[in-house]
C-alpha cells in the first residue's frame, strides 16, 4: 500500500508517493547513435546521466524529473506490469495511468503555489517523455530510431563563436518528433545552442548565469511581442563600430561581443506565457526595461507543409534561427564570416526532417498536410 509523505521543506514542498524501497529497480536502455547501456540493478538510475544528456541537454539530471521517474518505476513495479504509453511520450495508459492520474492530480494541487506547480508540471511532462521514449526515439533526432532515424544525413557544422543561441522549449515540445529546435544542437553542439527547458530549475539557471555575465546589451529573444518595441536584425546590429572598437577577428569578437538568442520553442499559445517569464527573470536581473526583442523579416519554412503556422509573418524555430543568421550575414559587421553557409546547414537539416516525417506519414497511412486550426486564446501552462 503507497503512502503519502509532503516535504517540510517549503521551497521543495511536494507531495511524493512512497512505495517498499525492497523492490529493485531494473532498467535497459538503447541509444541510437549511442553505445547501449545496460544499469546495474542493484544502482540502477531510471534515468541515467549518460541518458539524460544523450537527448541534447548539458545540465546534471533534475532533481525533480529524477523523483518523479523514480516514482513512476516503483508504481509499475506496485502493479507488477509495465508501464505502456499512447505513443513515444504519450498519456500513460491502463490502471496504471489511472492510479498514476489521480496521485499526480493530487500532488499538483497540494502544492503551495504557482512557481511549484509549474516545476512539478514541467519535470512530469519530461519524466514521462524520456521513458516512455525510451528504446524507441533516437536521441539525436528524436524519431523512431529502426524506421526513420535521419542523423546519417545530418552535416554539422561549427557556428560562428560571436553568436550562441538558447533553446528556451516548453516541456510538451521536448521529445516531440517535429520539433525543429533540436535541429540547431544536432548541426552545431550543444555548447553552441543550447537547450533551457522551461519550468526545470536546473536549466534556467544554468541560461540566466550564462546571461547575467554576457550583460543585458548582449542578450536578445527573437519573439514577435506585439506588446513591447521591437528591433529589426538591421537597427540592432547595422551601425558600424566605432574605429577603436572594431572587430579584427573571430576571437576578439567572442571574447568581447558574444550575442545571445533566446528562441523560445513551444506553440504560440504556449509561448506568451515562457515569454512573460522570461521577461520577469530579466527585470529581476537588470531593473524595469524589458528584455530586448529581434524581429525578422517575414518568411516561409519548408515546415509549414507540415506543421501551419497562424500567420505568415510566423515560422518555426529552426527556421528563426537560419533566418536571423541571413539576415546578419547582409549586414558590413557580419559579412565575412559565413553566416549564409550556417544558415544554409539549417535550411538543409529543416528539408532532411521534413522527408523523414512525410515518408513516415505517407507510410502510416496519414494526410501529410494539415489543417490551418484557429489562433486560440493563450492558455496557462500549469494546467494538466
Amino acid at each position: 500500500m503507497a503512502t503519502t509523505l509532503l516535504s517540510s521543506n517549503p521551497w521543495t514542498r511536494r507531495v511524493f508517493f512512497l512505495f517498499p524501497r525492497n523492490k529493485t529497480q531494473i532498467l535497459t536502455t538503447h541509444h541510437c547513435c549511442n553505445p547501449t547501456t545496460e544499469m546495474n540493478n542493484n544502482d540502477a538510475a531510471v534515468v541515467s546521466l549518460q541518458e539524460w544528456q544523450g537527448w541534447g541537454t548539458t545540465s546534471p539530471v533534475p532533481a525533480m524529473v529524477t523523483q518523479i521517474a523514480e516514482d513512476l518505476k516503483l508504481l509499475e513495479k506496485d502493479f507488477d506490469s509495465q508501464m505502456k504509453f499512447g505513443r513515444a511520450g504519450g498519456k500513460l495508459q491502463g490502471n496504471i495511468g489511472q492510479q498514476e492520474d489521480k496521485k499526480h492530480r493530487a500532488t499538483y494541487k497540494a502544492l503551495p503555489d504557482s512557481e511549484e506547480k509549474l516545476k512539478f508540471f514541467s519535470a512530469r511532462q519530461i519524466a514521462c517523455r524520456v521513458i516512455g521514449s525510451k528504446g524507441y526515439l533516437c536521441q539525436k533526432c528524436w524519431l523512431p530510431m529502426e524506421e526513420d532515424c535521419m542523423c546519417s544525413q545530418i552535416t554539422s557544422c561549427l557556428l560562428f563563436p560571436g553568436i550562441r543561441f538558447w533553446l528556451y522549449m516548453h516541456p510538451k515540445d521536448f521529445l516531440r518528433q517535429n520539433n525543429t529546435g533540436k535541429l540547431l544542437w544536432q548541426i552545431f553542439g550543444v555548447d553552441a545552442a543550447t537547450l533551457c527547458l522551461f519550468g526545470i530549475p536546473e536549466h534556467e539557471q544554468i541560461m540566466w548565469n550564462s546571461l547575467k555575465l554576457a550583460g543585458r546589451s548582449n542578450v536578445w529573444c527573437l519573439y514577435p511581442n506585439k506588446n513591447a518595441v521591437l528591433e529589426s536584425v538591421e537597427n540592432a546590429f547595422g551601425q558600424e563600430p566605432d574605429a577603436n572598437n572594431e572587430v579584427t577577428s573571430e576571437k576578439q569578437l567572442k571574447v568581447d561581443t558574444t550575442q545571445h538568442f533566446i528562441l523560445i520553442d513551444g506553440t504560440w499559445s504556449n509561448s506568451a506565457a515562457m515569454f512573460r517569464r522570461l521577461q520577469d527573470h530579466a527585470k529581476s536581473i537588470w531593473g524595469d526595461e524589458d528584455l530586448s526583442c529581434i524581429s525578422l523579416n517575414p518568411g516561409t519554412s519548408a515546415m509549414h507543409k507540415l506543421r501551419p503556422q497562424p500567420s505568415w509573418d510566423r515560422t518555426c524555430t529552426a527556421a528563426a534561427a537560419a533566418g536571423l543568421l541571413l539576415e546578419l550575414q547582409l549586414l558590413p559587421r557580419f559579412s565575412s564570416i559565413g553566416l549564409d553557409k550556417q544558415s544554409e546547414a539549417i535550411e538543409h537539416a529543416l528539408t532532411i526532417l521534413l522527408d523523414a516525417l512525410t515518408k513516415r506519414r505517407l507510410r502510416m497511412g496519414r494526410s501529410i498536410t494539415r489543417k490551418v486550426r484557429p489562433n486560440k486564446e493563450v492558455i496557462n501552462p500549469n494546467e494538466i
